[in-house]
């Protein structure tokens, strides 16, 4: 559930809505015209309806398709037989769009609009996630919906990069203030409906009706087809254009040229190598619990797992632990808003990485008391949201801030959703290594989990803030 908490983090923190791992539209030449508000109304020639009218919407359907590829994929090849060791490895591939989406991002909108980028993205997960429901019942099925998962990872990443260019760009900076809490809640809530309801639903339908979990898993990617289907066809309606970028109407070349001065100035930037490091190893231990933590607690109990069914991990995933993740990330905004956060980034890289503690005592005691176990898990997802703030923060404010803000934001969180790759690939090595032992396994992720803590104790802070800031935009460029 790396879901994540920029949707809350920024609000808590009164900083500017930032977006969540490997996201984030690219700005400068590719994105330009976020000026917001009335310009971005403006430039569409179209009036633009209420933003309750369009802004949940949105986010729902932003939330949706990114747990589903990122977590609700590996529970569903659990319960069809994949190992472990495969699960881990080849779900892991589908972080790669949001690793790899700076480098597209500035081809989208010289040639159309941010609305029709986001429907025709939504219609194509219609069609991806639908298609991985047919794939199931075909002996090949592994490969062939890991094929359509990848589509839908691409279409999803697509799709966050220009929604919230469409948000940025339409709506003035006291109006995003206004309706950030709004984004948070309803990007969350997809993440529920992924995790928690779609999850519980194959575990009522195999424990209730007897159905296969061929036959489970079949209908919930289709209701999942249909709900991406359904808000395209909302979206028809009622999103705005947002405004159109500089490069509109101009040739690929004008687009490229852009991209490579971006990556120049980033890496201009002082004590870059070092920012960008602290970035990777901030969630290095929580990258291997987030890829085995709902493994392990499916396991029978004869593999040194839990042995939860898909209802009790979908009730603990979907509802204590979201609200335990927002929880944390109110709380980490708030201490990072009265502190600053230069002195309490160590403070929130301690918070995020000591519940790692919480899956190694599980997989030593095995407890058996459902709501002890829902317990556990819930205080590791809000040191999670908690800490969480600190690396979304530090990104916005001392990597972001230049000419290039949000192609630079997009791709430090392109390095964040790199560290998910690189773990989660190698996480299925490490349970295979250790001879497929849970405790040792998550010793291990307590090790990982040290370097964090040191690189948060000796991260740069080379942009410095006025003092009358609100904590979260930069007083100059550097």
């Amino acid at each position: 559930m790396s879901a994540d908490l920029s949707r809350v983090a920024g609000e808590g923190a009164h900083a500017p809505r930032p977006s969540r791992p490997g996201e984030g539209p690219a700005d400068g030449a590719p994105t330009a015209g976020a000026s917001g508000g009335a310009d971005g109304a403006a430039a569409t020639g179209a009036p633009v309806r209420h933003p309750l009218t369009w802004v949940p919407s949105l986010y729902l359907a932003m939330g949706l398709p990114n747990v589903l590829v990122g977590l609700v994929a590996a529970i569903l090849y659990k319960n069809l037989g994949v190992s472990n060791e495969d699960i881990a490895l080849y779900t892991s591939q589908m972080y790669l769009p949001w690793v790899l989406k700076p480098l597209w991002s500035p081809l989208l909108e010289p040639y159309k609009t941010k609305r029709w980028w986001v429907i025709a993205m939504q219609f194509l997960m219609m069609a991806s996630i639908g298609a991985v429901a047919f794939c199931l019942p075909l002996d090949g099925f592994f490969r062939a919906s890991l094929a359509f998962f990848w589509i839908t990872g691409f279409a999803s990443a697509t799709q966050d990069i220009v929604a919230d260019g469409v948000f940025m760009t339409t709506m003035s900076p006291r109006e995003q203030a206004r309706y950030a809490g709004v984004q948070g809640m309803c990007w969350n809530l997809g993440a529920v409906v992924a995790s928690g309801l779609l999850v519980s639903l194959t575990g009522w339908l195999h424990g209730s009706l007897g159905w296969t979990w061929v036959q489970c898993w079949m209908a919930v990617m289709l209701g999942a087809a249909a709900m991406m289907g359904g808000f395209g066809l909302w979206h028809l309606r009622v999103l705005p254009t947002g405004a159109p970028s500089a490069v509109r109407g101009q040739d690929l070349s004008s687009a490229m040229v852009s991209l490579r001065e971006s990556w120049i100035t980033l890496f201009q930037k002082p004590s870059i190598w070092m920012m960008l490091a602290v970035v990777f190893f901030y969630r290095f231990g929580e990258g291997f619990i987030e890829k085995f933590g709902p493994l392990f607690l499916l396991d029978p109990r004869t593999a040194g797992g839990l042995g939860l069914d898909n209802a009790a991990l979908g009730h603990i995933y979907g509802t204590a632990g979201t609200i335990a993740f927002i929880a944390g990330a109110f709380l980490g905004g708030f201490i990072a808003a009265k502190m600053t956060l230069k002195r309490s980034f160590l403070l929130l890289a301690i918070a995020l990485n000591l519940p790692h503690l919480t899956y190694y005592y599980l997989s030593h005691a095995l407890p058996t008391d459902l709501w002890w176990i829902g317990a556990v898990v819930a205080l590791e997802k809000f040191g999670f949201g908690m800490g969480s703030v600190g690396h979304m923060l530090y990104m916005m404010q001392q990597i972001a801030p230049g000419p290039f803000k949000m192609t630079h934001y997009a791709m430090a969180t392109g390095v964040m959703a790199l560290t998910k790759w690189a773990t989660g690939s190698v996480s299925g090595w490490l349970y295979a290594g250790v001879g497929q032992h849970y405790a040792s396994f998550f010793g291990w992720v307590l090790v990982f989990s040290i370097p964090p803590i040191v690189l948060a104790w000796l991260a740069p802070f080379p942009v410095k803030l006025d003092e009358h800031d609100d904590g979260a935009t930069p007083a100059s460029g550097h």
